[in-house]
């Protein structure tokens, strides 16, 4: 019941923001499933993979494909990367890294809405890949080491990245960066598939209801406000990575449980 609870909630967040709610999954399988946490990273990569796969699929006449292609591809390769890294540092550190990471998606959500335009879009709506696919590049591949190490989309960071560099209007990084989340995710779970045992019915109920709820909230997202859910959903994040701080802290031993 825990799992199908948090799995619904982490898939609506990712419908109706497109992209934020994954940063929850890896806190809400160790601390709620009881997952350890070899087993949450992967599974954390499962579901946010599957969840964001299904959100974007309402929003497929948004994606611009040309970029998905060349952000994720860089992503999906770093995020084998940062999956080895992950098997070189001690839970502990990479918990805590995890909530440093939980306040910097915070602070993004308290930031707004970024606005429109960018230094690489064309006045065609089209974008400048002569000067700012290293850029794209790069960023693709910041996100995915931290969804190689962390288990996490990093949607939260992918959005500005396409509206702030690339020019994207923000039905269409939205769009985007879901595909982008689905593919980096996919590339993390294959390497980390192998660490631990996963649970399936831990896996699977949660799985499932991040599923259910992604595709019921994509539907309602139009009609929400988001501004104000960012704000109050910022402010839950950072009490998350202060309670993720001092379990750690207090309770390293929990984490390989």
């Amino acid at each position: 019941m825990t799992a199908l609870v948090l799995g619904a909630a982490i898939g609506v967040l990712l419908g109706l923001l497109g992209g934020g709610g994954s940063i929850l999954a890896v806190p809400a399988l160790v601390y709620g499933a009881g997952l350890p946490l070899s087993a949450a990273i992967p599974a954390s990569l499962l579901v946010v993979g599957i969840s964001s796969a299904t959100a974007a699929l309402p929003r497929l006449r948004d994606v611009r494909w040309r970029i998905a292609a060349v952000v994720g591809g860089a992503g999906a390769a770093a995020a084998v990367g940062g999956a080895a890294l992950g098997r070189l540092l001690p839970d502990q550190a990479i918990m805590l890294g995890f909530a440093a990471l939980m306040v910097a998606a915070g602070a993004r959500m308290l930031a707004g809405d970024v606005p429109s335009g960018g230094a690489c879009a064309l006045p065609g709506g089209g974008v400048d890949w002569r000067a700012c696919l290293p850029k794209s590049a790069a960023a693709g591949a910041a996100v995915g080491v931290l969804t190689g190490l962390f288990g996490v989309g990093g949607g939260f960071l992918v959005i500005p990245a396409l509206v702030l560099g690339l020019g994207l209007p923000m039905a269409a990084a939205v769009g985007t960066s879901l595909v982008i989340v689905a593919v980096n995710a996919a590339a993390g779970f294959a390497v980390h598939a192998g660490d631990a045992a996963l649970d399936v019915g831990v896996v699977g109920g949660f799985t499932g209801a991040a599923i259910a709820g992604s595709l019921a909230a994509a539907r309602l997202a139009p009609r929400i406000d988001a501004a104000r859910l960012r704000r109050w959903f910022a402010l839950f994040v950072f009490a998350v990575a202060a309670f993720v701080t001092v379990r750690t802290l207090l309770f390293p031993a929990a984490l390989a449980s």
